[in-house]
């Protein structure tokens, strides 16, 4: 379980409280207007941004572990991956960050390479992969980490209707077969119907506990009807 315990994230004139709590195992849609701190919630998460109140996962403080030893990996709009490095060293990253890999590692990263729809690119470069390829390149290095905990910052924002529906499956599918609980950033109310179960709201300074996805959409509550447009 993941569990937010009197969240309150503060920078300057913003603030996010958040008092919630995602069974492990969920999908969870993290949606709202620009600026109200669906980034913040997730890099917060991650360790990169101070808060107060506290946050577990299956029971333990996330407070005092550093970001790299965090039970998660976060997955950013930019994909993060090294120009210099090819396909194959940007995700052994994923397992270690001085690229000490074994047999098994190496392996380990075909397997994967497989599973996203790769097979065969681990020699080449980012900048010899097209958009799609990226952010399947970037999605297996968070897969290799093997995080019980994904988090998805707009990853797939930039690619077209099938490409990123594609890519929302892939994710799915992967998260299915791992019982990883995964929090995902979108603008697009397609994108948490398709992926997400459960939705979160972040609005007017407060990330709202997580609605079944159908409902929340069905029967939206103010803030989430002016998001919208409705």
């Amino acid at each position: 379980m993941l569990r937010l315990d009197r969240l309150d994230i503060r920078q300057e004139d913003f603030h996010l409280t958040a008092d919630w709590q995602v069974p492990a195992g969920a999908r969870v849609a993290v949606i709202g207007p620009s600026g109200a701190g669906k980034s913040t919630l997730l890099m917060a998460l991650a360790g990169f941004v101070p808060y107060g109140g506290r946050m577990l996962w299956q029971g333990a403080d996330l407070g005092p572990m550093p970001p790299g030893e965090r039970p998660l990996s976060i997955l950013f709009q930019d994909q993060n991956l090294f120009p210099h490095l090819t396909l194959a060293q940007n995700l052994g990253l994923g397992i270690s960050p001085r690229l000490r890999l074994t047999e098994a590692d190496h392996a380990r990263i075909d397997a994967t390479l497989t599973r996203v729809g790769l097979a065969g690119l681990g020699a080449r470069k980012p900048g010899q992969l097209s958009g799609g390829q990226i952010g399947r390149a970037a999605l297996a290095r968070a897969l290799l980490r093997a995080r019980p905990v994904l988090l998805l910052d707009e990853p797939f924002a930039a690619l077209g209707p099938a490409l990123k529906a594609e890519m929302l499956d892939l994710v799915s599918e992967t998260a299915a077969e791992t019982g990883a609980t995964v929090l995902m950033v979108t603008h697009d109310p397609a994108d948490a119907r398709r992926f997400a179960g459960l939705t979160v709201l972040v609005a007017d300074g407060v990330a709202d506990a997580p609605r079944p996805t159908a409902e929340i959409f069905a029967n939206p509550p103010l803030a989430l009807q002016t998001y919208l447009g409705k």
